[in-house]
């Protein structure tokens, strides 16, 4: 079965409504407690947008009307038969698939060499500075779940970040400590090419 176009705001809703009824504003509510709005772009008015979207698709349907208080009311939805069709189908092929990505950074790194070594060991340091910001936030989150005691299941894309992250973070710190060092010439082709044209290294 070949899976849904869905894009990755409305494979979150999905998700969420698979669980149970909410109104828009609540799953924007949850995404963000559970840290997924690091990993999909979502603001409240790009989610009531994928929702109403997925309700002219008929993956999603009203399930009724709530008030808070004074607050206007808020359309509750709920996933149907081919909402939940469609979510796992998109499911199951991500899961599976180890395809190419094209994020900006792997290629960047990989053309390092055309910055001074220097310049790479100041930019990669401020990447790992981040990314040491970005696993304290992750840590905060995880925390959260536990003291509330959020199934696992609901935030194991918290550890799955941690993880990365650490990886990511181990890795260039040891990269930068050859760059430091010299022991990795990050530089290869700008003695050849200064020694044939005659032009200083910077």
């Amino acid at each position: 079965m070949t899976a849904p176009s869905l894009t990755p705001l409305s494979l979150a809703a999905l998700g969420l409504l698979r669980e149970k009824p909410r109104h828009p504003y609540e799953m924007y509510q949850t995404l963000v407690f559970r840290g997924e709005d690091r990993i999909v772009k979502v603001r409240p008015g790009t989610l009531y947008h994928s929702v109403a979207r997925l309700a002219e698709q008929g993956f999603v349907e009203e399930d009724g009307v709530e008030r808070d208080g004074n607050r206007p009311e808020r359309t509750v939805y709920r996933i149907t038969l081919a909402g939940v069709e469609a979510l796992g189908a998109a499911l199951e092929e991500m899961l599976g698939e180890s395809g190419t990505t094209f994020p900006p950074f792997p290629l960047a790194l990989a053309e390092a060499h055309s910055l001074p070594a220097g310049r790479v060991v100041e930019k990669l340091g401020n990447r790992i500075q981040g990314l040491h910001e970005r696993l304290a936030e992750y840590e905060l989150l995880r925390n959260a779940a536990l003291e509330r005691e959020v199934p696992r299941a609901f935030w194991i894309v918290v550890e799955y970040q941690q993880h990365l992250l650490e990886a990511e973070a181990d890795w260039l710190s040891g990269l930068v400590e050859e760059i430091r060092t010299g022991s990795l010439d990050i530089n290869p082709c700008t003695q050849a090419h200064s020694a044939g044209t005659g032009t200083p290294v910077a």
